[in-house]
């Protein structure tokens, strides 16, 4: 039987059949038995498959409407393995606004494997078009970016690549698959932080690759495998358990945010508002602006008495939590950066991105108030 999302993130099909519990056991073993000496059956070593992992990237696969999910132990292991199926001489097209780990990642360690990035404006498809070369083999895309939540046309980046044979990779950490779905508008790979929203309690790293694509999956589990990726068993269980809340931390957070910006983009102390509620092309591809805005501030110099003045988000970094996070990607997130590039990117002193709880929205609109007048 076919299930809604929320439900799907809730029951268990093993309920009732593997065990009784309400929740699923957790393996707590890096071996297990083999019934004979050549039997291929099974489990065989954490490494390579457990229960937990199995039931945890099942549910992943169907939240992203994909065939294939793999679980792994980080964000960036996510996005590495995906990087890592190409191949050396391959040249691969990147934002230009992106996380400042993945922006480290292709600048200083995969170039030295013989990968080829170039980082483009993805919000003019005519960028990407023109980036293209004989040797592309992948568009990779952050929508919303990573800090300023540029917004990339999936559908029409999907279009050009395809017929190409240049595959689509969509981070979507920021949308979740509750908010957007990138494998059902043309892309190849949907990957994400599961640190961030899936798992939304601030305890825990992962990360997440659901594809569709058969020799794509080969290549992603082998990755998995041998370079000792995988999610471990006790993260694989705990986040299977926080999945279960996805939506209703989704829904409050999301409808927290649209009040937050409401407030913001008015206020006489705030010089901008990044937050795509008003983008045209990401409400043709995702069912909601989602739960991080980004915003500056009219005086720059002002940042650190303004942090110094909130009481209820925690000034940090990631995000996806049910607590509010504020944090200062020039000192944070893109702090490795290089000035220049920072500076052309928007990421200045006064540049602040909010993870938007869960919290009273009355209080937290107080709060932001009264940090913003006494700043």
């Amino acid at each position: 039987m076919d299930y809604s999302k929320e439900t799907d993130m809730i029951i268990d099909s093993k309920r009732g059949v593997d065990y009784q519990t309400a929740n699923q056991p957790l393996y707590y073993s890096t071996a297990f038995l083999r019934p004979s000496l050549d039997s291929e059956e099974g489990y065989l070593y954490v490494r390579h498959a457990n229960p937990n992992r199995e039931k945890l990237e099942e549910k992943l696969a169907r939240l992203e409407h994909g065939k294939f999910a793999f679980a792994f132990n980080s964000g960036m292991s996510a996005i590495s393995a995906a990087l890592m199926t190409f191949s050396p001489g391959d040249h691969i097209i990147m934002p230009d606004d992106m996380y400042g780990g993945t922006y480290q990642l292709v600048k200083t360690v995969l170039k030295r494997f013989g990968l080829h990035f170039t980082s483009v404006d993805q919000s003019n498809i005519s960028n990407v078009t023109d980036a293209i070369t004989d040797d592309t083999k992948a568009i990779y895309m952050e929508t919303p970016s990573n800090p300023t939540l540029q917004v990339t046309d999936i559908r029409g980046i999907a279009e050009i690549a395809g017929p190409r044979g240049i595959k689509v990779i969509v981070d979507n950490t920021f949308m979740t698959p509750l908010g957007q779905n990138p494998l059902l508008l043309g892309a190849d790979m949907a990957v994400h932080s599961a640190t961030k929203f899936l798992s939304g309690h601030s305890d825990l790293i992962a990360g997440a690759v659901v594809v569709n694509d058969a020799s794509i999956s080969e290549q992603l589990q082998e990755l998995q495998v041998a370079m000792g990726l995988g999610l471990g068993t006790y993260d694989c269980w705990m986040l299977n358990q926080h999945l279960k809340t996805l939506t209703l931390r989704w829904k409050q957070s999301t409808e927290n945010t649209e009040k937050i910006y409401d407030f913001l983009k008015d206020h006489q102390s705030i010089a901008q508002v990044y937050y795509p509620a008003e983008d045209s092309v990401h409400m043709s591809q995702a069912n909601h602006a989602g739960a991080v805005i980004s915003f500056r501030l009219e005086n720059e110099d002002k940042a650190q008495s303004f942090a110094d003045q909130l009481n209820i988000p925690l000034i940090s970094v990631s995000l996806g939590g049910v607590e509010s996070i504020l944090s200062h990607p020039k000192t944070s997130s893109h702090k490795d950066l290089p000035e220049d590039e920072r500076v052309e990117k928007g990421i200045t002193d006064g540049l602040f991105r909010l993870s938007v709880g869960i919290e009273d929205i009355e209080d937290l609109i107080t709060d932001f108030g009264q940090a913003l007048k006494n700043m």
